[in-house]
């Protein structure tokens, strides 16, 4: 399967099931568990960085359009898209990763490399995001408690989804 219908077919799966599973789960106000931001996350490490925040604009309009949130996900989708090469260069080994892995994932990467480089853009994300929500710092501890329990269930579900469809070397 080619690398564009591959990301098709993500960013689909992902935005519809954000849509009709995900954001009706809601855990006392507090939880808010997305997944949607995957697909930026495992763009190839190729991708020139326009391209990259023009797709984080295209997907955070596409679940603002069905979530009705004026732009507050393409704003964080957009800031993640800007940040992803920086944190990849960041991680990345002398050397670079190899040229036969396109992908960040678990296999080009390496487990813990992996999760350092999910942990701060989900992070960044949702402090993005939530900060855009609250529009202000009436409740910082609803605030910070929000954005810390929403960011440890959105890296759970996109560990989980790396971890099955990881693919050995």
């Amino acid at each position: 399967m080619s690398v564009l219908l591959k990301n098709i077919i993500r960013f689909i799966l992902l935005i519809l099931v954000q849509v009709c599973v995900l954001n009706n789960i809601l855990i006392h106000q507090l939880v808010s568990p997305y997944i949607y931001m995957l697909f930026i996350l495992l763009l190839p490490l190729n991708i020139p960085r326009p391209a990259l925040q023009l797709l984080g604009l295209l997907l955070g309009l596409t679940l603002d359009m069905f979530m009705d949130t004026m732009g507050m996900h393409a704003a964080a989708c957009v800031a993640i898209a800007y940040l992803r090469p920086f944190i990849i260069n960041v991680l990345s080994p002398q050397g670079g990763y190899e040229v036969t892995q396109k992908t960040p994932s678990i296999t080009s990467m390496g487990l813990s490399q992996f999760a350092i480089y999910v942990t701060i853009l989900v992070a960044i994300h949702n402090i993005i995001y939530f900060s855009i929500v609250t529009f202000g710092w009436a409740n910082p501890l609803y605030l910070l408690l929000k954005i810390v329990l929403s960011t440890a269930v959105s890296l759970f579900l996109v560990l989980l989804y790396e971890l099955l469809f990881f693919v050995r070397k």
